[in-house]
């Protein structure tokens, strides 16, 4: 049993899923700062931001064992149905499951609390969770994985968390949104650089097996530096500079940058995944304390 529950939570791909948590913090806390804090809002917008990135792995975990993306050979942690722990039928169920029993409910209250947009929302998203991997024209097998990531785990999330709580859109947790959406990207970009090998020969063609290595790395630190600009560029246009606290996120992820420009791959980059995970984290805390404070 305890076996059995392990392999269903490293399938939810727990390093990766401060993408989830950090918009939905900085969201709340713009949320408080206008006044507009609902905890029942937010709750839903973090429960559904969770069953998004949860249902949207299990697909993924079905989806590149069936193109061959993920197999034996695969350098990174265990998948579940590429290594035969879980049966392809499972977790393509799990993924409905998750959808419907998890994501569902919270877009239903969201819905009733905030309007139509976020039926939209729900629908967009639950429908990137098979389309990113699942169709003939996936996303992450055309190479645009690192712009759903930069959109959904950044300005949208925020945004949206915000919108929940106080029931209007706003440009400030757009924007602000940028500096997580800049960081999953640098999540997802070391993550393609660890997969290249095996994405190459599955003709899986992200950026880094579109553009080289070489771009990955590049794209990898330089999407750490943008992620520091926006808070940067916050703490000066709200001359809030307590906010310019989120650039040590940043500052943490110095190592794994000089690692990854050194030329590290392979089994190695799964510290920097790792280090990339908690950075997130740690800037949607340190920005959401600033910003409230």
């Amino acid at each position: 049993m305890a076996h059995t529950l392990k392999v269903w939570i490293d399938a939810t791909r727990p390093t990766t899923l401060s993408a989830s948590v950090a918009p939905v913090a900085m969201g709340t806390a713009i949320a408080y700062g206008a006044g507009g804090f609902h905890p029942g809002a937010c709750a839903a917008a973090a429960v559904g931001a969770l069953g998004i990135q949860v249902a949207c792995n299990f697909a993924n975990d079905y989806f590149d064992a069936r193109k061959g993306a993920d197999t034996f050979e695969r350098i990174g942690p265990v998948r579940a149905v590429a290594s035969g722990l879980v049966a392809p039928t499972t977790m393509l169920l799990a993924t409905i499951g998750v959808l419907a029993v998890v994501v569902v409910p919270c877009a239903v209250f969201l819905v009733v609390r905030a309007g139509w947009p976020f039926a939209v929302l729900a629908a967009v998203s639950a429908a990137l969770a098979f389309l990113y991997t699942g169709s003939r024209w996936s996303l992450a097998y055309l190479g645009l994985g690192d712009l759903v990531a930069l959109l959904f785990f950044g300005p949208v999330a925020v945004a949206g968390t915000f919108a929940a709580q106080t029931t209007h859109w706003s440009w400030t947790p757009a924007l602000a949104g940028l500096g997580p959406g800049f960081l999953a990207c640098a999540l997802l970009s070391v993550n393609n650089l660890r997969d290249e090998p095996t994405d190459r020969a599955a003709n899986k063609r992200t950026l880094a097996v579109r553009f080289g290595t070489s771009f990955a790395r590049a794209e990898f630190v330089a999407c750490g530096v943008a992620a520091a600009l926006v808070a940067v560029a916050f703490a000066i246009w709200f001359r809030h500079y307590s906010l310019l606290a989120a650039v040590f996120a940043v500052i943490t992820l110095l190592p794994a940058m000089r690692r990854v420009i050194a030329g590290e791959s392979g089994r190695l980059l799964n510290g920097v995944l790792a280090s990339a995970g908690r950075a997130l984290l740690l800037y949607g805390v340190l920005f959401s304390i600033a910003w409230i404070r």
